[in-house]
């Protein structure tokens, strides 16, 4: 039992330190989902909006909202899909772009402190031991939690 008060723990500790970094810019947790979606993608940073509610796994409505609040901060644009006129592309702005990579600097920092304490082969060794707890678990839940 101790192990798992351990993990729960460790997860406060990590929702504390990423909120910290969300709020620093402004952001919630859903906002910085999209924004790093978008990022990771790769220049121009865009895709149609269902494409994100599919890698997001969100409904349609709150994928509306969040990207109507990032829309308002001048973090993201809706623009009409050249090969659909139906449709739109989202894609970030330069600001969008900038506070994207600043948030994930702060991010990666604000999570790297959590595993400060452990040497290379100890997070390895750690990174294997979730894995093989997460893998068996994976197996015994097909789809992942939830589903």
């Amino acid at each position: 039992m101790a192990v798992v008060t351990r993990v729960f723990r460790l997860n406060a500790f990590a929702t504390r330190n990423v909120n910290r970094s969300f709020r620093r810019h402004n952001l919630h947790q859903g906002e910085f989902d999209v924004l790093a979606t978008l990022y990771r993608t790769g220049a121009p940073h865009a895709m149609n909006p269902q494409k994100l509610v599919d890698a997001l796994l969100l409904t349609s409505g709150a994928m509306t909202n969040r990207l109507d609040r990032l829309e308002q901060a001048g973090l993201l644009v809706r623009n009409p899909n050249p090969d659909d006129r139906r449709g739109i592309i989202v894609s970030l702005t330069p600001d969008g772009l900038r506070v994207i990579k600043l948030v994930l600097k702060d991010y990666l920092k604000d999570l790297g402190e959590l595993l400060d304490p452990l040497s290379l082969p100890e997070r390895k060794q750690l990174a294997s031991l979730l894995k093989k707890l997460l893998i068996k678990h994976d197996q015994e839940t097909p789809g992942g939690i939830g589903a």
